[in-house]
């Protein structure tokens, strides 16, 4: 069983080239949460020449929609949604600094090859373990699209939260090698 490696957001070029696919880590600092309909806010935004209401520069995306919190919760469940949905998105933000995405799924070959341009990192979060992905959430607030609900962009301070590198900065696609791996079996 291979080793956890603690990471701490945001990233920097140098980090996202360190981290390999098939790497488990926990990331810690503030990463934000954007969905299909929020990603097309900001692109508007960018093509409006108007400043983004997040931190871009070496920030992390979490694909999610998190559930309402309970009392007492700082959040409510919050897997990720399936990345492809921000694939036509993703470049444009890759591009203009962001170094990490969290979700599930594959993603396209435009989003690929943004990420081995710009030395970007993609994170798998594991779907089904949304209740216990809130437990690394510390602190949540809705900082942009509120009219979007659940969909809102939230700023997450997060501790130990737990994902797999789904694809590293050189392209390298846990999606395609763990394929190949187990036919090999």
């Amino acid at each position: 069983m291979s080793d956890i490696r603690n990471i701490k957001v945001p990233l920097t070029a140098e980090d996202a080239k360190g981290l390999k696919a098939g790497e488990r880590v926990t990331i810690s600092g503030v990463i934000y949460t954007a969905r299909d309909a929020a990603h097309a806010k900001l692109l508007n935004a960018l093509n409006n020449g108007e400043s983004l209401p997040l931190e871009i520069e070496g920030g992390v995306i979490y694909y999610v929609g998190p559930c309402p919190a309970k009392k007492g919760q700082v959040i409510g469940s919050c897997g990720p949604t399936t990345s492809y949905r921000m694939d036509s998105f993703a470049p444009t933000l890759i591009e203009k600094g962001l170094k990490g995405m969290i979700g599930k799924g594959p993603r396209d070959e435009k989003v690929i090859n943004a990420m081995k341009e710009n030395n970007a990192v993609y994170f798998a979060a594991i779907g089904g373990a949304a209740a216990l992905i809130a437990n690394s959430v510390k602190k949540a607030e809705v900082i942009a699209y509120p009219e979007l609900g659940t969909e809102a962009v939230r700023r997450l301070e997060v501790e130990d939260f737990p994902c797999i590198v789904a694809i590293d900065s050189e392209g390298n696609n846990l999606y395609e090698s763990g394929v190949e791996k187990y036919r090999q079996l």
